[in-house]
Order: structure tokens, then C-alpha cells, then sequence
């Protein structure tokens, strides 16, 4: 069975102080990654909560809207339906594409000062 992840290291890693987290907490740098991290997900979540209550509000005050066929038996109710797992995977790949070049290696070079002690 082969898989794409590397075996696990053999190194040993030293386990920072309580004192170090905390000042790692109060870092401007650790700052900045929780600001990324925030002024990303916040908003997109807000974003899709919103979109989402649209769509339930939609379906119980709005039933001859979304009632509305647009072809065949395909309704705006099924469109919409399906807006709502197409966004949802969306904002997964963009989330990740995000994390992969603004979040990971911000907090991965604090793990490695952490743990490396440098």
C-alpha cells in the first residue's frame, strides 16, 4: 500500500517552556499569522452563513421563486441547491490555497524556532 506521506522523523524535537509559548502568543509575528488566518476565514464564513440562511429563507417564505422552472424539471430551488455544494468546495480549495502559501509557512517557521530553539 503506498501512500504520499513521508515516514515519520526520527528526529527528536525539544519541547518548549509554557514561558515560551507565551511569549510566542504575544509575538507581532504570531500576530500576523492569526490576522491571516482571521481576515480570511471570518468574512468567507460570515459570507457563507449568509448565503446559505438566503437559501433555507428562500425555500420556506419564497416557495413560488423558487418553485420556477428554468428547464425540463429543473427548478431554482435545484440550482440553488446545488450552488451551495459548489461553493462549499470552492471555499475548501481556496481556503487551502490560502493556507499553502500565507498561513503554512508562517506557522511553520514558529514551530521550527519553538522546537529548534533558535
Amino acid at each position: 500500500m503506498a501512500t504520499d506521506a513521508p515516514p515519520p522523523s526520527k528526529e527528536q524535537h525539544r519541547l518548549p517552556s509554557p514561558e515560551e509559548f507565551n511569549e510566542v502568543q504575544q509575538s507581532a509575528e504570531f500576530g500576523e499569522l492569526r490576522r491571516s488566518f482571521r481576515s480570511f476565514a471570518f468574512p468567507l464564513t460570515i459570507g457563507f452563513v449568509a448565503w446559505y440562511l438566503l437559501y433555507v429563507l428562500l425555500s420556506n417564505y419564497a416557495g413560488d421563486f423558487m418553485g420556477t422552472k428554468l428547464f425540463g424539471n429543473i427548478n431554482v430551488a435545484f440550482v440553488l441547491g446545488i450552488a451551495q455544494f459548489v461553493t462549499t468546495f470552492l471555499i475548501a480549495w481556496w481556503y487551502s490555497r490560502h493556507a499553502a502559501a500565507q498561513l503554512d509557512p508562517k506557522a511553520e517557521a514558529i514551530k521550527s524556532r519553538m522546537e529548534g530553539g533558535a
